[in-house]
């Protein structure tokens, strides 16, 4: 009953979604090369660039279901944009469901237990989110390295007389993405009039860095008391270089408690994917048993548990 219930939910699926392609193919077709045409005419003519933060917004398949989480302070928004990819949480939600589908479907091919299609549809379900939480680990990681130059560039505009604003003005001219992505964003708000403390907080929104928030804070600070602001910023360039030095040697020091977790994680699905190859009437009794069933849930959640428990075990804030 499962089974056919299951097979019922996909093949809907799986025809909506033609359907769906069918109608709307031929027109985002149409759209992107008239898009393709646009763009090539306007290289040759001088128009002024539109706003980063007024920027036209991606497409979305589901408009409802953005204004559902947008009211609802949903984290997937912040999401995507601290991982700086162009799409919207309703298209993440689509690429969801059907990956965790497919995932399903291909199991099944596998495995003939609908405990392992459920689980494979899980697994499968997530992954969009964990492709978001990668990007985003690899642009604040890029972020990371690149804001002690950015810090030096505001240190040098500042003391060639320039003020603060025109100075991040220039950093989001000369620094590559994502640095200069964030301070260009920054100096259009205040360039339309939001305060230059409203415009740094937000930054540190986007922004989940501790750096950030040295930066925002020691602004903010001598805006409000004064002081020299380019030997602060020199001040803080050197710590964050510092604290980024000594973050590479922890990261040294731990590579041999990472690997064995990778190691740990890894090695029960090799060698079960070694032995049914070796030997599948063997390994089938593990699927197709109760008991077996049982081992390998029982088995999948302690080496889950166990890799996270090591992940946590070596993770030194610095």
């Amino acid at each position: 009953m499962v089974a056919a219930l299951f097979v019922f939910v996909v093949v809907t699926a799986l025809v909506l979604g033609a359907a769906w392609a069918a109608m709307n193919l031929p027109t985002w077709l149409a759209a992107r090369k008239m898009a393709g045409r646009l763009k090539e005419v306007s290289r040759s003519v001088d128009m002024p660039d539109t706003p980063t933060f007024l920027a036209e917004a991606p497409k979305s398949p589901l408009p409802s279901i953005d204004k559902v989480l947008a009211s609802s302070g949903s984290g997937l928004a912040a999401l995507i944009e601290q991982s700086g990819v162009r799409t919207t949480p309703s298209a993440i939600m689509l690429a969801t469901v059907i990956s965790g589908i497919a995932c399903g479907i291909v199991s099944s091919f596998f495995v003939a237990a609908p405990i392992f299609w459920l689980m494979a549809g899980v697994m499968g379900a997530m992954l969009p989110i964990i492709w978001l939480r990668i990007k985003r680990s690899k642009r604040l990681k890029r972020f990371e390295e690149q804001f002690p130059e950015a810090l030096d560039l505001l240190s040098r505009a500042i003391r060639a007389g320039h003020a603060f604003q025109t100075a991040m003005g220039m950093v989001a001219d000369e620094v590559e993405a994502p640095v200069g992505i964030e301070f260009k964003k920054a100096f259009e708000q205040q360039n339309f009039g939001l305060p230059v403390r409203d415009v740094l907080d937000q930054m540190a929104e986007r922004v989940p860095i501790l750096d950030v928030k040295f930066f925002v804070t020691a602004v903010s600070i001598q805006r409000e008391t004064g002081g020299n602001l380019a030997e602060i910023l020199d001040n803080l360039a050197h710590v964050v270089r510092e604290r980024f030095k000594i973050l590479r040697q922890v990261r040294v020091h731990t590579a041999h408690g990472r690997f064995t977790g990778y190691v740990l994680l890894a090695l029960p699905a090799a060698l079960g994917v070694a032995l049914t190859l070796i030997n599948p009437d063997h390994m089938n009794l593990l699927f197709q048993e109760r008991m077996g069933q049982m081992m390998i849930f029982g088995a999948i959640v302690m080496q889950t548990i166990g890799y996270f428990w090591i992940r946590q075990v070596i993770k030194i804030e610095v």
